[in-house]
């Protein structure tokens, strides 16, 4: 764990500068807007210890797989999450000495992220070897408005000196990946061109021919002043700028703002590329910083709106959950059915891909509360549409007649994980995606996405497991075989409870929603049986499995085994393991790791979680009992599982214990990870923790229920969701709990377990039994 940042309810700060610190927090200070992101890279140059990341939503770069052996269906390659060119360049030098905070001395440093109004900051003052000391302050922002420009001010001011201020504006398409396989890069630069004020570069991916277009424009200020200037035009390899100097007394301040546009072929054809990112730049020029900024201020301050939560006295937690929120609220929107969530976000360039499973578990569960429906029907569209690919996919490894397996990871629907365990045995992920298709339709009623989209979907998975489970004679019983679940310190591992469990719902839930569109919508089910050739006695296996499927179970504990042989496993608790071995990915071999018991993260409890419904509170609290103290919570994924279930069987110290851990997970670094990027998708596990552990939150049989708990380190908590047109506050203090709604008339729910209706924009308290 490592603290450095200062606590603040709406706002990262970090006061000082340790060049130690810096790479975790370009990680922590990221921008983005949906379609690019960036990690706080300084503006002007740093010599020291950086990873350079400026990414854009949707390309790609597909580097081939490097492994010591080849398996049949194994992935050609790994979706590399590019580093795009760098735009966000200012060359700054004093009288001909270049500004470098890894070899300037400097002091009152503060970086700030400010997550009300999305916008990066920071302040300091840097004394260069000559003695000479400027003042810098600089602001900047990825645009939630104009989707596809940034802009940054920058302002130095000389304290002890008069001289020349020289700014060189720039972008570099000289960019490398730091992860790349086969140390390639991956950019071609096809144009460039510099004008005075401006300049332009268009960049090709190697491969797949992506293109992205950057244009610049500036304009410069001395104590307000517009000055009359005559750039200098640069143009070397892959990179294009403008030098401008400004004579600059002591105490005035020189300023310049950078306008940028970044357009890409996935929404403009390549012969209007760059005309399309030169109007983006002229645009934002044209309104200038402070109209933008206020732009772009309106439009954060609608999603908090929708999405905030309010901690009182716990600044700490109150600090994490808005990160958390922010976090995702800029990583994703929903306005692009070909984007997703990726585990790293716009944060650094680990794992590849953009999609895996955590969309479907942890995201949705997030925006199908506090967006639009259409933000999560997008992330839902956005399966359907790769389905054939999840076809393709199972027919490598061998299934047939129209079963899905989707991938492990992906951007564009091909499998692109590189690790055999996962791409092959970690199949669950097919359930994830089935029960995310459950949750929005419970949340949102929306059937007409069932018919156009969904029930096509559940189809190929539910023909995967069909296909995929078999028949023990010696049983008398269905199994599945050689598989890992969540828990990826097990590898092929015979019967998964969680993937058994998981596999059969999403049988009879298909069936269930065959027959639904079947009655609903007769002319819709036609063209889905024809389209996917259907037949029943497809249903009538799918009942005979659910009628006969094996559940490794325990009579003498009385609890459902994570897989079969568990307990031939040496039996230790994660509190007897030494912290100096301590996480064990970092200490022991694979081989040791495989033969413990220990869990990586919930595994049986995440089917608990999933179907709590069908169990009682001691049924819950026993399996709790029994595997969280046997998990180390060595994934991102873990601790909101675990803090959701302590909440609902009464163990709040638990559950705040587990808050803490995933809510602060990067802000304190609990894995030593934050560097390399932050756990984006993890993040939504976070909000989670917080809405369904702590205001028990869920909704069943098509109806909202509630029933808050609230830690003792709080004095009152509040929480926003919406349901089905209705924008609903939730307060909640040690007394009860205040429901206000706004919109689309009552609101009948559930608080506490007492049936409450609430007429539009009315308020209730329920005091708690």
């Amino acid at each position: 764990m490592k603290k450095y940042l200062t606590t603040d309810e709406w706002c990262i700060i970090e006061d000082g500068f340790n060049p130690a610190n810096h790479r975790s927090s370009e990680s922590i200070f990221s921008l983005g807007n949906g379609k690019m992101g960036q990690r706080a890279n300084f503006e002007e140059q740093y010599s020291g210890p950086s990873l350079q990341g400026s990414y854009i939503a949707g390309i790609y770069y597909p580097d081939k797989t490097r492994v010591g052996w080849w398996k049949n269906g194994y992935p050609e390659y790994f979706a590399k999450v590019l580093n795009s060119p760098n735009y966000i360049g200012i060359d700054v030098t004093i009288d001909g000495e270049m500004l470098n905070l890894y070899i300037c001395k400097v002091s009152e440093f503060r970086r700030v992220l400010n997550m009300k109004e999305g916008h990066l900051s920071r302040s300091f003052k840097a004394e260069l070897p000559s003695g000479k000391i400027v003042e810098v302050k600089t602001l900047r922002f990825l645009s939630m408005a104009d989707t596809e420009t940034a802009a940054i001010r920058y302002s130095v001011t000389p304290i002890n000196f008069s001289g020349t201020i020289t700014f060189v504006p720039y972008i570099d398409g000289g960019v490398v990946n730091t992860d790349s396989n086969y140390d390639e890069a991956f950019w071609n630069v096809l144009e460039m061109d510099v004008k005075g004020g401006q300049a332009s570069l268009v960049a090709q991916t190697k491969k797949l021919d992506f293109r992205v277009a950057f244009s610049m424009r500036y304009k410069t200020s001395i104590s307000g002043n517009e000055p009359v200037l005559r750039p200098e035009l640069i143009k070397k390899e892959a990179w294009v700028g403008n030098r401008v100097s400004i004579n600059c007394q002591q105490g005035t301040t020189a300023t310049i703002e950078k306008y940028i546009g970044v357009c890409s072929t996935l929404n403009y054809s390549a012969d209007k590329l760059r005309a399309a990112a030169d109007t983006q730049a002229e645009k934002a020029i044209g309104k200038g910083f402070d109209t933008m900024l206020r732009e772009h201020v309106a439009v954060w301050a609608g999603k908090w709106r929708h999405s905030d939560i309010k901690i009182e006295g716990d600044v700490e937690a109150q600090q994490a959950i808005r990160f958390n929120i922010f976090q995702l609220n800029q990583t994703y929107t929903g306005e692009d059915d070909r984007l997703n969530v990726g585990p790293k976000g716009f944060t650094g360039e680990k794992y590849g891909g953009t999609t895996y499973w955590d969309t479907e578990a942890y995201c949705i569960p997030f925006f199908v509360s506090t967006a639009d429906p259409k933000v999560t029907r997008q992330l839902l569209v956005y399966r359907y549409k790769h389905l054939e690919r999840a076809i393709e996919n199972a027919q490598k490894l061998g299934f047939s007649g129209g079963a899905a397996l989707y991938p492990m990871v992906t951007i564009n629907g091909e499998e692109c994980h590189n690790e055999w365990e996962i791409t092959f045995e970690e199949i669950h992920r097919n359930g994830a995606i089935a029960f995310a298709i459950h949750n929005y339709l419970r949340h949102t009623l929306d059937y007409k996405y069932l018919e156009e989209y969904g029930l096509e979907v559940l189809i190929g998975i539910a023909r995967f497991w069909s296909q995929r489970i078999t028949f023990s004679e010696e049983r008398g019983k269905y199994v599945m075989l050689g598989v890992t679940g969540p828990n990826e310190y097990e590898n092929n591992v015979n019967n998964n409870w969680y993937t058994n469990r998981l596999a059969n719902w999403c049988m009879r839930y298909t069936a269930q929603c065959i027959a639904k569109v079947k009655t609903d919508n007769p002319q819709a089910w036609q063209r889905i049986s024809q389209k996917t050739h259907f037949s029943d006695t497809e249903i009538e296996r799918w009942h005979d499995i659910n009628e006969r499927m094996h559940y490794p179970f325990n009579e003498k504990l009385n609890i459902f085994m994570q897989q079969d042989g568990y307990m031939d496993k040496e039996q230790l608790t994660a509190a007897e393991l030494p912290a100096s071995e301590r996480p064990i990915n970092q200490h022991w071999s694979w081989d040791r790791i495989l033969r413990s018991c220990f869990i990586k993260q919930a595994d049986t409890l995440q089917g608990i979680y999933l179907f709590e419904d069908e169990f009682d509170t001691d049924t819950i609290a026993r399996h709790f009992d029994f595997y969280e103290p046997r998990t180390v919570h060595e994934s991102s994924l873990s601790p909101c599982v675990h803090a959701i279930l302590a909440a609902r069987i009464g163990r709040t110290d638990k559950a705040y214990e587990m808050y803490l851990r995933t809510s602060r997970l990067d802000l304190d670094d609990y894995n030593s990870e934050a560097h390399e990027g932050l756990h984006i998708t993890s993040m939504a596990g976070t909000w989670m923790s917080i809405v369904e552990g702590f205001g028990g939150k869920r909704v069943y049989n098509g109806k909202l229920f509630l029933n808050p708990i609230i830690p003792e380190q709080w004095q009152s908590y509040t929480f926003t969701i919406t349901f089905r047109g209705h924008d609903i506050d939730v307060i909640v203090d040690a007394k009860g709990t205040t429901i206000k709604q706004r919109g689309n008339g009552q609101l009948s729910l559930s608080v506490y377990g007492q049936e409450c209706t609430i007429g539009d924009g009315e308020a209730m308290f329920v005091k708690k039994n």
